[in-house]
């Protein structure tokens, strides 16, 4: 029988808000002098903390399980959205602009999306625990941002790539590097954080997970 634990179930709900929320505010760009980034990084990258968290603490059959829970509410938001969108507005609502504007997506987009962070939350839970057993549970820094060095990396690079295809080439690396470097240096400042929260949820829940004979396919159940 699995355990039950305290924590677990409204933690991956926060995630699951997180995540739709950063969805919802991605439409809108900021510009801090060269850089360009998406206001959804201000929020996006709290997933990775998260998801650091699941696999540090539960394993990765909890960080799995987030993945595939946030990947699911994610799908139902776009559809549902979309159907709002579809449907004919009535004469007194001024706002169907704006709400095409938040809701409107390119089913491209809406793909590059959902796969860049499919992709890069699993090669960052993977990470976290693959990098647990080779430092036998130490140093807990070098996982969290060894795990955002890659994940970040997979995630940015297929959105820009799906979102941007077609648009210059140096264009589309300066989103990479201006959103990769923002998500990372977001992580080494978060550390502090994570090792808080890290630490209560060991001791409160009484658990370490080690994934030693972890089935790690993203499909299993």
């Amino acid at each position: 029988m699995e355990r039950q634990y305290k924590y677990l179930p409204i933690l991956i709900n926060i995630f699951v808000v997180i995540l739709i929320v950063s969805n919802l505010v991605a439409p809108k760009f900021v510009a801090v002098g060269w850089f360009r980034f998406s206001a959804a990084q201000l929020l996006f990258p709290v997933t990775y903390i998260f998801g650091d968290v699941f696999t540090e603490v539960y394993g990765y059959s909890a960080g799995r399980r987030a993945i595939w829970t946030g990947f699911m509410a994610s799908v139902i938001m776009t559809a549902f959205g979309l159907f709002a969108l579809w449907l004919p507005p009535a004469p007194e609502f001024k706002d169907q602009a704006a709400f095409e504007t938040v809701f409107g997506v390119v089913p491209r987009n809406v793909a590059g999306s959902l796969i860049a962070f499919w992709a890069g939350e699993f090669a960052n839970s993977f990470t976290v625990a693959k990098m647990k057993l080779w430092t036998n549970g130490r140093h807990l820094w070098m996982r969290t941002v060894g795990s955002t060095v890659v994940g970040q990396l997979v995630d940015t690079s297929i959105v820009i790539f799906f979102i941007f295809w077609g648009q210059p080439l140096g264009v589309m690396a300066q989103l990479i590097v201006s959103g990769y470097l923002f998500k990372v240096t977001y992580e080494v400042l978060a550390t502090p954080l994570t090792y808080m929260v890290v630490n209560f949820l060991k001791r409160e829940e009484d658990v370490d997970h080690f994934d030693r004979r972890t089935n790690f396919n993203p499909f299993a159940a």
